[in-house]
């Protein structure tokens, strides 16, 4: 089995080895340069010439040994009645401590001098790494954990983002990631829960309908067998739909500009509501016409369908937006719903029993909305009811 040493240990004896190359690299330099230092410095051969009061020559003779450290000069001299004389010349007076000229234990100059720098250093920087290395991996180790646990299932793990580096940024883009998809499992999840469960409602009655005939069935049998059928039909259809939004890559449509105060007159004549245009200016959207269309009649049928009054939609441009506002006179939202009223299968306290519907409507509103780069939004009516607006770059 193939050894693996953990992240950290691996950077940290990168480091060790890096500083050791370097010491011994700038060693080898440093003694060829005091090699040559030294042959530079060399006493070269000198005339010295010894004289009396009177000025005449005693003798001479040349300085041959070189100036050694830490013992001064000393020359052989020869005297014209063939004596020789010694000259030395002692080193000059050291202050207490202080060692031989140019040498020292912790000097480049000493004999082990050097590599005791170099050691000292060495070990400064291997010991100053280290915390700055295992932090920078522990980091590394805890987003690989986190990334790990979520790969085995745990969509719900998340990684520390604390700090500004680069590490930072990559745990906080995983952890958007993360939420987004768990979000997106957890939306069709609940999609799939709820379309079982709507399903179920039709087909019971269907076959309810199917068994209860005795024969050829009754006129008001056919209607409801119809009813459920279409109910049925249009559950699918919006489900389908739903799916089609959520998933990003998939193609929903040519974009093309969009009359939308054609199609606003066309939905209101369909739906019976009544069209208000502010000018009689013509107000156009870039979009796909059967999304954008899906969505004014949904908005539109979620008016009928709670309004005990006549129902409004109101098309018009305002500043580099198309507004279209769809008002009724039903009982309005309450404030803290209006933000849940467009998740999917959400529907008032009893408004399923009492309006029908499956919840769905709104929620495809703003995801055609989204998906247009628009909004959706719900706000009170002067004089009760609610109004519903739908804005799109114009």
């Amino acid at each position: 089995m193939k050894l693996r040493l953990p992240l950290y240990l691996r950077v940290w004896l990168a480091v060790i080895a890096a500083v050791a190359v370097l010491t011994i690299a700038f060693g080898a330099l440093w003694q060829a340069y005091r090699e040559q230092v030294r042959s530079e410095q060399s006493t070269p051969p000198r005339e010295i010439i010894l004289r009396n009061e009177a000025g005449d020559v005693l003798g001479q003779g040349t300085l041959q040994r070189p100036r050694v450290p830490g013992q001064g000069l000393v020359i052989d001299v020869p005297m014209k009645d063939g004596r020789t004389i010694v000259v030395q010349i002692p080193p000059r007076p050291r202050r207490a401590g202080e060692g031989p000229p140019g040498v020292g234990p912790f000097l480049p100059g000493g004999p082990t001098g050097l590599f005791w720098l170099l050691g000292i250093v060495a070990i400064a920087v291997v010991i100053a790494t280290y915390p700055f290395i295992r932090r920078l991996t522990h980091r590394l180790e805890n987003l690989r954990t986190g990334v790990e646990r979520w790969g085995e299932g745990d969509l719900a793990a998340r990684v520390d983002q604390s700090g500004t580096d680069e590490v930072a940024f990559l745990a906080a883009r995983f952890n958007h990631a993360a939420e987004r998809v768990e979000t997106l499992v957890k939306s069709h999840k609940s999609l799939l829960a709820n379309a079982s469960h709507e399903l179920r409602s039709p087909l019971a009655r269907i076959r309810m309908g199917m068994e209860l005939m005795d024969g050829p069935p009754t006129p008001t049998q056919r209607q409801e067998i119809l009813r459920s059928i279409a109910e049925l039909d249009q559950l699918i259809d919006e489900i389908l739909l739903a799916s089609r939004l959520d998933a990003r890559e998939s193609d929903v449509g040519t974009f093309e500009p969009v009359d939308l105060t054609g199609l606003a007159a066309e939905e209101s004549a369909r739906s019976g509501a009544e069209l208000v245009i502010d000018g009689g200016e013509v107000v156009q959207a870039n979009g796909v016409v059967k999304l954008l269309r899906r969505a004014v009649r949904n908005l539109l049928e979620n008016a009928r369908r709670y309004t005990t009054g006549p129902v409004e939609i109101d098309v018009r441009r305002e500043g580099g937006y198309a507004v279209v506002r769809v008002a009724d006179r039903g009982p309005g939202v309450p404030p803290p719903q209006r933000e849940r009223i467009f998740e999917p299968f959400y529907r008032l306290p009893g408004a399923s029993e009492r309006e029908g519907g499956v919840g769905l409507g709104l929620a495809l509103v703003r995801s055609i909305a989204q998906r247009h780069h628009g909004t959706v939004h719900c706000e009170d009516r002067e004089g009760g009811g609610a109004v519903f607006v739908l804005r799109l770059p114009a």
